[in-house]
């Protein structure tokens, strides 16, 4: 693994909250049956929701969507025209990522159907399951010597399940993820880094540079990328509101709302990665870095809370 990488959770049983064994949950692919409501072009800029890290979580999600009201008891979309985005890291560690990603793909089209959209923006961990299945064991190049996606994919939560679940219109769905996108003068980003800057100027030359390294699908090309954006903190210490002045400097907005860290990590209030210590209670996205920087991962893979919120936040 690449030095820099944390791992949000060492020990990764695919349990739930009562510690009995899951199985996946049907979703869209399982029944295909899908009944939309077709109402029209609608208004576009209704209120804006982000959702920060999954990972497998289903229940979870569901339960937090609903919340919020963006769908309904049976898991459909209830929001008409407003606008949801998803911050990435949709796999891995909970024990749902396929149905998961089914879950986005179904309120996609329902949404899109309400006049309203939901879409996604790419995380490390998409990075990491495009590798292991594309690449499995094959040696690439890291900053400890050789590594691979396989590898790095089973020690930081790949599900077997999840594999065997996964199919080509999941693959292509997550090779055509954007890695950025600013709404209403927030920066959406997956991971709390500047290497963005690595890859372009612009939200669209980043992502198209994106696009073009999963397309071109050399090994130690897209290992370099996840590398890069497995990256976190950089707006934590002192020099983290100048981080993320570079960042909409170069890219827009007025704010970086972000995943990837989960907030714990980011307070202080975790110090070790086998979750020894109490659990902190997480209730709300984290606004750090003189107030410029919103971070959403509420750490659902160490007993916090999946996240889902309105944008802009009230003070």
């Amino acid at each position: 693994m690449p030095a820099d990488y944390t791992p949000t959770e060492r020990d990764l049983p695919v349990v739930g909250p009562d510690g009995t064994p899951v199985t996946y949950t049907d979703t869209l692919v399982d029944h295909p049956a899908l009944h939309l409501q077709q109402v029209g072009e609608g208004e576009a800029g209704g209120p804006l929701y982000v959702v920060g890290d999954v990972h497998g979580y289903y229940d979870e999600l569901r339960a937090a969507l609903f919340a919020e009201g963006l769908i309904d008891a049976e898991g459909h979309w209830a929001a008409g025209n407003a606008r949801l985005w998803f911050l990435g890291d949709f796999t891995d560690r909970g024990p749902d990522g396929i149905g998961v990603i089914d879950l986005v793909m179904q309120l996609s089209a329902e949404a899109a159907a309400a006049g309203g959209y939901c879409k996604a923006l790419m995380g490390n961990h998409e990075l990491l399951l495009l590798g292991a299945k594309r690449f499995g064991d094959t040696p690439v190049q890291s900053g400890a010597g050789t590594a691979s996606f396989q590898a790095a994919w089973l020690l930081n939560g790949g599900q077997k399940t999840d594999m065997d679940r996964l199919q080509d219109h999941h693959l292509q769905w997550m090779a055509r993820l954007d890695a950025m996108t600013q709404e209403d003068g927030h920066l959406l980003v997956h991971s709390d880094t500047t290497a963005y800057l690595d890859y372009g100027d612009s939200i669209e030359a980043v992502n198209d540079a994106v696009h073009d390294v999963l397309t071109r699908s050399d090994a130690n090309e897209v290992w370099d990328l996840f590398r890069k954006l497995t990256k976190r903190f950089a707006f934590r210490d002192e020099s983290g509101p100048q981080a993320v002045l570079e960042l909409i400097g170069t890219y827009g907005g007025e704010r970086i709302v972000h995943g990837h860290s989960p907030i714990p990590y980011l307070l202080g209030e975790v110090g070790t990665e086998d979750g020894e210590s109490e659990g902190v209670a997480v209730e709300e996205p984290h606004v750090y870095a003189d107030g410029l920087a919103v971070a959403m991962d509420g750490g659902v893979t160490m007993a916090g809370k999946l996240l889902v919120v309105q944008l802009p936040l009230t003070a």
